[in-house]
């Protein structure tokens, strides 16, 4: 077996690239093997001496059948060991205790950067006029904000020892119905604003993007997302003084009109982790859907990176061979850009872009085509390879 490596801040990508995979719940189980013999496709019609091996690995409901648990330690190990990953979606389990198997991977592995590229193929439908102006990639802060999780449930102790600190100690007069109240709180770090900015505006620059957009909500969250747009202004000052990147700011719910009525104006966005997932969200929906959307979840610092499919498991359409792998194809995508392997990544996009443009995708997609020839989960898999051919 082969590992991905780190060495003076580059991955070094061996011929034969182990690749730890989840499958995930539902759709997963048909959508993971159509998006594996894809990518192995496209890498050998490269003429890459590179290929990847696939190695399993247990997370979600059939780690729980087979393990008793919903997340081993040995899947933790593996993702830790070989850098890189793929997964599909995964369930979270109902009650308490883990609150979601993605946070659980993105905090304990600390991919501190969720990173959202959207943009739109012709072919698919879209709610919006010009659809063809996103062109956007989001980097959204994965380890803070309300996924740090801090949160006390209404009526508990803790909750009322909360409650009692900030009227005593702190002075808090504000709560409007103490008594009754839950409470949240949101850490926004120095060190973790700098880096998610960092990686941002590296990505835009190494990309040939020129522009920079810090979205936030300081206006009112004055030291927290507040202090994420200063601290940003102060990094991208002190580092990137002579940049040619025009870096500017808007508040979040002014971004969400603007995204709306002139998203041309946008390029590469950083953003704390809660307006990043409505803005993930709505930019996905004004290409076509979650279904399109790809994501990965990546540590710029040492290289781990887990790419996986931003949707649902979808169970009402599980075993159906009805699912849209385009979420997960997509990932796949960043993660084969992220070894360097640009042939294979764009010729799966080409391929995608081909299929699309007479009316080929999988149900949920075509039936909204003018000239839509729904495939099912293996059809359009099949009809990818042929493309790549």
């Amino acid at each position: 077996m082969a590992k991905v490596t780190v060495a003076d801040g580059q991955l070094v990508v061996p011929n034969v690239i182990s690749v730890p995979f989840i499958a995930g719940d539902g759709i997963g189980a048909e959508i993971t093997p159509v998006t594996q013999a894809v990518v192995d496709a496209a890498i050998a019609a490269s003429g890459s001496a590179k290929r990847i091996e696939w190695i399993e690995v247990l997370a979600g409901e059939k780690a729980f059948q087979e393990t008793g648990t919903w997340l081993p330690d040995e899947t933790l190990a593996s993702f830790q060991e070989y850098l890189v990953g793929i997964k599909g979606p995964l369930m979270t389990p109902v009650g308490g205790g883990m609150r979601s198997l993605n946070v659980a991977l993105r905090q304990q592995l600390d991919l501190y950067a969720c990173v959202r590229p959207v943009r739109w193929f012709a072919g698919v439908e879209s709610p919006v006029k010009e659809p063809w102006k996103v062109n956007m990639v989001i980097f959204r802060e994965n380890t803070e904000d309300v996924y740090a999780g801090i949160e006390w449930e209404q009526g508990s102790p803790e909750a009322a020892k909360l409650g009692a600190f900030l009227r005593d100690e702190l002075g808090v007069t504000k709560v409007r119905f103490p008594e009754t109240s839950a409470y949240g709180i949101k850490p926004i770090s120095i060190e973790g604003t700098e880096r998610l900015v960092r990686s941002a505006v590296d990505y835009a620059l190494s990309s040939g993007r020129n522009r920079l957009t810090l979205v936030h909500k300081g206006n009112i969250m004055k030291f927290t997302e507040g202090g994420f747009r200063k601290w940003a202004y102060e990094l991208i000052e002190r580092e990137y003084g002579n940049t040619p990147l025009v870096v500017d700011d808007v508040i979040a719910d002014a971004f969400l009109q603007n995204a709306l009525l002139k998203p041309e104006a946008y390029s590469v966005i950083a953003t704390c982790n809660l307006n990043g997932d409505y803005i993930s969200d709505q930019l996905a929906a004004q290409v076509g859907g979650i279904g399109i959307a790809p994501g990965a979840n990546i540590n710029y610092l040492t290289g781990h990176a887990i790419f996986e499919a931003t949707h649902g498991t979808a169970p009402d359409i599980a075993g159906q061979d009805k699912a849209n792998p385009s979420s997960l194809l997509l990932s796949a995508v960043m993660l084969l850009e992220h070894l360097g392997l640009a042939d294979a990544a764009i010729s799966i996009t080409t391929a995608m872009e081909s299929l699309f443009g007479v009316g080929k995708a999988t149900g949920d997609l075509a039936r909204f085509m003018p000239n839509g020839q729904p495939l099912g989960t293996r059809a359009f898999g099949d009809a990818l390879i042929a493309e790549l051919g």
